[in-house]
């Protein structure tokens, strides 16, 4: 199925007409069309990749880290969120390898998914997350390419959260749920190697880019603390930001705190 779980729920990034697939290309009612990758993705996006997209080598890490079932307290949290029942169509913003989203899908038998990233090294993972999630290469700030009331489960794992377009594609009695980090989560390892910090004031931030356009239902802290190997903090180290950024290898095992924290919204 794959990109076939997306019939219906892409639209044109030129004219915001509804995509549709004819074999191996999507096309809009006013000619717009867009050749299926190679890999099994779809790139809608306008312009260049940006320079701080994840890259191959972040995403090795990032799929080494979530098969070592570090962050299962985190699908465990999504999954409680998310009601199993209809057959709900889900977006992923900045899915990465697709992990979470297929997830959630997995666990959702008539359910179907869109995997978004700017990155084209990660939606050739997300091609591969499951044959029931659509991957498609998409800058968030420039707009998601869907049409209006289309999706009716967002998820923004610790990824760029552009409030005005979730509320967009958000369909009515649908669900917003962002994850992001506490001060606390990864706090060691964040002293011990200089890592980029993480602002106090963060989730005051969120929940004032979202005020005025969704509704918050409520936050969830999840959190778990680990015993981590040196090439797993490598690894955790490895698959973010702090990537761009890199100290020097980790020499030893380390004992980290992981600490996240879901908000809900919904419709006003």
């Amino acid at each position: 199925m794959s990109l076939q779980a997306a019939q219906g729920l892409l639209a044109c990034p030129h004219c915001a007409g509804t995509l549709l697939a004819e074999d191996r290309r999507w096309s809009c009612p006013s000619g717009h069309s867009f050749d299926v990758a190679k890999q099994g993705y779809l790139n809608l996006a306008i312009g260049v990749e940006p320079a701080n997209a994840d890259t191959a080598a972040m995403l090795d890490a990032r799929a080494r880290v979530q098969a070592s079932g570090l962050f299962r307290f985190l699908e465990q949290g999504l999954d409680a969120a998310v009601p199993r029942k209809g057959d709900p169509a889900v977006l992923e913003v900045g899915a990465g390898t697709g992990h979470y989203l297929a997830e959630l899908v997995e666990g959702r038998p008539s359910a179907r998914g869109v995997a978004l990233d700017v990155s084209r090294a990660a939606a050739k993972r997300a091609a591969r997350a499951h044959h029931r999630i659509a991957s498609v290469v998409a800058d968030v700030w420039h707009g998601i390419p869907a049409p209006h009331a289309s999706f009716d489960v967002v998820l923004c794992i610790f990824a760029p959260r552009n409030a005005g377009e979730f509320a967009r594609v958000l369909s009515p009695g649908g669900q917003v749920i962002v994850a992001t980090p506490t001060p606390n989560h990864l706090a060691e390892l964040r002293v011990r190697h200089g890592l980029l910090g993480i602002e106090e004031d963060k989730h005051d931030r969120l929940l004032e880019r979202f005020s005025g356009l969704l509704r918050h239902i409520g936050s969830r802290t999840l959190h778990q603390d680990a015993d981590l190997t040196a090439s797993l903090v490598d690894d955790l180290i490895g698959m973010g930001p702090n990537a761009f950024h890199r100290p020097a290898p980790a020499t030893a095992s380390e004992q980290v705190r992981l600490e996240v924290r879901l908000d809900e919204f919904r419709q006003l």
